[in-house]
């Protein structure tokens, strides 16, 4: 599901004040590596530090040059929010974001110092970060809007290049939908994902992802419609027959994500595990 483009600068100036260091974990999964971004240069806000690398908590605090004041997450995936939690601890910095949900996969080492909800904004005297909530691929998930720059950061909601990963429980593709028309509903002029680079055409990439989710749908529901009574393991190949083997497993978790949206929309239900379409009323 990935297709990231070529290798990143390991830090860029993004703007006045802005700066995106990428973590070194570079996989699959997280393509060049995760990004972590700074705001402000006489105090520091650090958005999604990553996993608990020594050499990249180091390098934050070294391109900070600053105080680092908060310290805020987009979600509390492994490769997002750990590090926030010892990086607090060596600053006295507050976290801001939404605490883990309990699911699987999830940081459990993160507590937010202040819960953040939709519309929820962190001012100082250089800059002003709102809050979007945009649950699908985390229900904690947030956005944040850079209101000067009038930027969103999206974290895992929208990245470079690639779809991501709508895993059950916690994931919920409609959901995800949602979010998508919410984050084109900001007109913001440019994204700044959680993994690879800046998107400068946010109306492209978005409709991009909701036609690729949608078509993605139809798949499921003309499969259900030829073959009854399959399992979403053996419904895998006859939808992402685009999408390498390797990646089957991952794939039969979005799968999952869509027979549940399908299901919630009365369009099917699943019997012992196995999925049937409804008739149409």
């Amino acid at each position: 599901m990935s297709s990231f483009g070529p290798d990143m600068p390991a830090f860029s100036e993004l703007g006045p004040g802005v700066r995106r260091l990428v973590a070194p974990n570079p996989s699959m999964m997280t393509g060049p590596g995760t990004n972590t971004y700074l705001f402000g240069t006489e105090q520091v806000a650090v958005l999604d530090p990553g996993p608990v690398i020594e050499s990249h908590i180091e390098m934050i605090q070294k391109i900070a040059g600053a105080p680092i004041r908060w310290i805020l997450v987009t979600h509390t995936h492994p490769d997002h929010s750990p590090a926030a939690t010892k990086l607090a601890a060596i600053t006295g910095a507050q976290l801001l974001g939404m605490s883990e949900s309990e699911s699987q996969y999830q940081d459990a080492t993160f507590k937010a110092d202040r819960e953040l909800v939709d519309g929820d904004e962190l001012v100082s005297a250089e800059f002003v970060i709102e809050a979007v909530h945009t649950p699908g691929h985390a229900s904690n998930h947030l956005c944040y809007r850079h209101v000067a720059m009038n930027w969103l950061f999206t974290g895992d909601h929208i990245i470079d290049g690639s779809t991501v990963v709508i895993n059950p429980p916690d994931g919920n593709m409609k959901h995800y939908l949602q979010s998508l028309q919410r984050a084109k509903q900001l007109q913001c002029d440019a994204l700044a994902p959680g993994h690879g680079e800046i998107i400068h055409e946010p109306d492209r990439a978005i409709d991009w992802l909701i036609k690729h989710r949608l078509e993605r749908e139809r798949k499921v529901q003309a499969a259900l419609a030829r073959n009854p009574n399959l399992t979403t393991r053996d419904l895998v190949p006859q939808v992402y027959e685009d999408v390498d083997r390797k990646l089957y497993a991952l794939a039969e978790r979005s799968l999952l994500a869509h027979l549940l949206k399908l299901e919630h929309d009365g369009v099917a239900e699943c019997v012992n595990d196995r999925w049937l379409q409804l008739a149409a009323d």
